[in-house]
């Protein structure tokens, strides 16, 4: 195309919008903070440990960083993936478990953002069990989760019923539930083939 180039993206972010939303709403938008050191930066996740009382308090120097770190990570993972493989499926995480939980509970009753902290307790505890994340890891992921708020633990219901919810999520091929998990703080991948027993085993550590 005659005079076609690239042009850079830019992202615009109103920090002070911030200020306005309610306590629980604010919080909701944490996990997706957290998420994104989790998938790609364990380094962002160790400086969330260490400043979550400032993001709580609406600090505007730490709201910055952390805005600008998540679009940071969103933007290599997306520009790794431009085609929509695996990568970018990383951004899904803890959504797997979090979109069932919200789809069982009926939408509104959780906000996303605490049905998907839910959802990344029981991805974590399920890359545990896969021989991929430590104990240490998954309990460090949880006091922060706790820390800013936000549930750790989803609705009793039965196994039966948690697979079905997630069999439509739209990582799932031919029957089998792909999983966005952990192999380590900071590094994601996508997973197949998990045996049913070993998500049982998965939910029943963040059933409530």
């Amino acid at each position: 195309m005659i005079g076609a180039f690239y042009q850079p993206q830019l992202v615009l972010s109103d920090l002070s919008t911030l200020n306005t939303l309610p306590e629980r709403e604010f919080k909701a938008g944490l996990a997706e903070v957290i998420k994104h050191g989790l998938i790609r930066d364990k380094s962002f996740f160790v400086w969330l440990e260490g400043h979550i009382d400032q993001l709580l308090a609406r600090d505007p120097v730490a709201l910055e960083y952390a805005v600008i770190r998540c679009c940071e990570i969103k933007s290599e993972v997306v520009t790794m993936d431009e085609r929509e493989n695996d990568v970018r499926a990383w951004l899904n995480f803890g959504h797997t478990f979090g979109h069932a939980i919200e789809a069982g509970l009926g939408f509104g009753v959780w906000l996303h953002g605490e049905a998907v902290a839910v959802g990344m307790m029981m991805a974590a505890e399920l890359s545990q069990r896969e021989g991929l994340l430590q104990k240490e890891e998954v309990k460090r992921i949880e006091r922060l989760l706790i820390h800013s708020g936000l549930p750790s633990t989803g609705p009793k219901w039965s196994h039966e019923r948690y697979l079905d919810l997630m069999s439509h999520d739209k990582k799932s091929r031919d029957g089998d539930i792909r999983f966005v998990l952990l192999d380590g703080l900071g590094k994601a991948i996508v997973k197949g083939g998990v045996k049913t027993n070993t998500v049982q085993l998965a939910l029943n550590a963040r059933m409530t």
